[in-house]
């Protein structure tokens, strides 16, 4: 941590030395409040909910100014310490008053007040940390409760569709269902976001301060980089290892597209084609087990699936999506004749783990903890502790060979302690955008319930379909596109499967855990799908090219993004399982229809694909992607020949240009 005034810090801005001192203190202290609640005495939900939420928005106020860049001055402090008291009342109330507010009949005017003020203050803290599309969400949503003829605000029924006429609620009806039950502000979204998303941000803090960052990059360079085309396959697998750990396609954008992207310029790749290599990566780093972001936690929350479940049934599909853009790289790379780095420019296996195995350990344990049963929360403070022992395991070697000495003990205990002070700030500040989407999130989540809105919507979704899942997908997928150019992916995800999963479930008869990988997949498609792709503008930044133009390269490298969903939807056995036979049959084919859009999509594989291949292709792809046994093979059949046409052109093409 920085003592220095003005410092430029990530989520903090220019800042007074005495603010990031606050900052520090504060996110500090709510780091190891959830460890005390993880590990040693659980809370229940009507402790750590508010009092996470109340940590949060003090955080948030203090690292958002309302001023901006601009220095708060006399009245922006008094706009923001105005609202940090509010978000110390909103994290004392409920724990202070749950006696007195569970044996109250009816709502007690003060606590229907404190709702009041929990809900704007909620909302003004999500325009800072987020952006103002979360807000203006929120805000639709509770205007939508005041609607109807016995709401606050009856002429809004007016501007409704029937179907979507309701009965409208009163101010105080409204603050209750927000702060007072289990299905407002204080409901699931933030319960996930303060117990299992916290702690495994946590844990992400704790590899980033201790350098798991730099071994996944170098793994990654020292296993790819002599081959064509290294460092973007580098970009690739390192951004699978990093952006499971982020939690966030940005963050693994700038982290690992610092170093990946240079390197893909140099070796030839255009700065717009650099760039979006990176965020089309970077953005499989969320659908990536173990951790997938936020959204395995929540997902397992709202399906009942055990979370391990989840990560199982994710790990072939994830594959798939990096396998599929690993190839468009290869492909890319062969096209424009690159080759690799020089051996003697990168490091060597050997060397990289013998640095930093000890960063392999924390993972190992996190998988084996979930396997043998014990909950998300309880494993990710135990790898939190198995992190803190690699590290100290390792900076205990370093000493013993360097010799051991009184003074360079004390050096090692002062690093450690500094260290460990700064993930648990860095993990705090990790987890204010993600907390305030889900506390979001939940005002949504309580409009729905208090409205019956998910019915109404699945009804709409339905008519507007004709009972066409095809038709309703691609729905999704436009529902998914325009909630992401406002909202985070975590936030999207929430919003997207309250709207639609009642319809895709119940009205289509999809499995649930399907419709709700499906939505997941789509709900990260804003990172890279223009006008609004946030990763490929931070790939644009790092590699100065044009946001559009790479945002446009990031859509084209993501594109498994799209099919692998659908390829669940028609052949569900890929995550729910079956037969042996059906199963590895679903794998093939899968494999098969990626290679042929990848070839189809750069007209190369082998070697150039002529114009009328890359057409007979897709009848190929979609009858792989068709539910019908018959169809399947048949396009199995065509994409296969069609391929070993291109490969036995090329060896043809070869053998002809090399010199007898």
């Amino acid at each position: 941590m920085t003592d220095t005034h003005d410092v430029q810090a990530p989520g903090v801005g220019k800042q007074p030395r005495f603010v990031l001192r606050m900052i520090a203190a504060i996110g500090i202290a709510l780091s190891l409040f959830q460890l005390y609640a993880a590990g040693i005495q659980p809370l229940g939900l009507f402790f750590q909910r508010p009092i996470h939420l109340g940590f949060i928005l003090v955080l948030c106020f203090l690292m958002y100014p309302v001023t901006g860049d601009r220095p708060r001055g006399v009245l922006g402090w008094a706009i923001d310490g105005t609202l940090i008291a509010c978000g110390v009342l909103v994290g004392y109330w409920v724990p202070a008053n749950i006696d007195a507010i569970a044996n109250a009949i009816i709502p007690r005017n003060i606590d229907v007040t404190v709702g009041i003020i929990t809900t704007l203050v909620v909302l003004e803290a999500a325009r800072r940390a987020i952006g103002l599309g979360m807000t203006i969400i929120g805000a639709v949503f509770i205007l939508y409760a005041f609607a109807g003829n016995r709401g606050e605000l009856p002429f809004l029924s007016d501007f409704l569709p029937g179907i979507l006429n309701h009965r409208g609620y009163t101010l105080e009806r409204l603050s209750s269902q927000m702060t007072l039950g289990a299905e407002g502000i204080f409901g699931l979204p933030l319960g996930v976001a303060a117990t299992f998303i916290f702690v495994f941000v946590l844990f992400g803090a704790f590899l980033e301060v201790t350098g798991a960052g730099k071994f996944f990059i170098d793994l990654a360079y020292a296993a790819t980089g002599r081959q064509r085309g290294g460092p973007a396959k580098a970009a690739v697998i390192a951004s699978a290892g990093m952006g499971s750990i982020s939690g966030s396609a940005i963050a693994n954008v700038v982290t690992t597209g610092a170093f990946t992207i240079p390197l893909m310029k140099r070796l030839g790749y255009r700065p717009a084609q650099a760039g979006g290599i990176e965020a089309a990566a970077s953005t499989g780093g969320q659908i990536m087990p173990p951790l997938m972001g936020a959204g395995a936690f929540l997902m397992s929350e709202f399906t009942r699936v055990p979370y391990i479940e989840i990560v199982l049934v994710s790990i072939f599909p994830a594959f798939l999506y990096f396998g599929a853009v690993y190839l468009l790289v290869h492909i890319a790379a062969v096209k424009q004749g690159m080759t690799g780095i020089p051996s003697d420019e990168l490091p060597k296996v050997r060397d990289v783990l013998a640095e930093g195995w000890h960063f392999l350990l924390p993972l190992v344990a996190l998988v084996w903890l979930l396997v043998v049963g014990y909950s998300p929360m309880r494993v990710g403070f135990y790898a939190i502790v198995a992190v803190i022992g690699a590290a100290m395991l390792r900076g205990l070697m370093q000493y013993v060979a360097a010799g051991p000495t009184i003074p360079a003990l004390i050096a090692l205990a002062k690093a450690g302690v500094a260290r460990t002070l700064e993930a648990l700030e860095l993990g705090a500040r990790n987890a204010v955008a993600v907390s305030m989407a889900c506390a979001v999130a939940g005002i949504v989540v309580g409009v729905v319930g208090l409205t019956g809105l998910g019915l109404k919507f699945s009804a709409m979704m339905l008519a507007f379909s004709n009972g066409n899942l095809l038709l309703a997908l691609l729905l999704v997928v436009l529902a998914s596109l325009i909630l992401g150019m406002g909202l985070p992916v975590t936030a999207a995800y929430i919003v997207l499967i309250i709207l639609v999963g009642p319809a895709l479930t119940e009205q289509f008869g999809m499995p649930i855990l399907v419709a709700h990988l499906v939505v997941f997949w789509w709900s990260q498609d804003s990172n890279v799908t223009p006008p609004v792709a946030l990763a490929g503008f931070a790939g644009a930044a790092i590699a100065n090219a044009s946001p559009m133009e790479t945002s446009v390269q990031a859509w084209k490298y993501a594109k498994g993004l799209y099919l692998i969903p659908l390829f669940m939807v028609f052949n569900p056995s890929i995550i729910e399982g079956g037969p042996v036979p059906l199963v590895l049959w679903n794998g093939v084919i899968a494999i098969l229809a990626l290679t042929a859009f990848a070839a189809a999509l750069e007209g190369f594989l082998f070697g150039p694909m002529p114009i009328w291949a890359r057409v007979a292709v897709l009848p190929g792809i979609v009858a792989i992607f068709w539910p019908s046994l018959q169809a399947e093979i048949a396009g199995a059949v065509l994409i296969a020949a069609l391929l070993a046409l291109n490969w036995m052109t090329a060896k043809k093409h070869r053998e002809t240009m090399t010199p007898a």
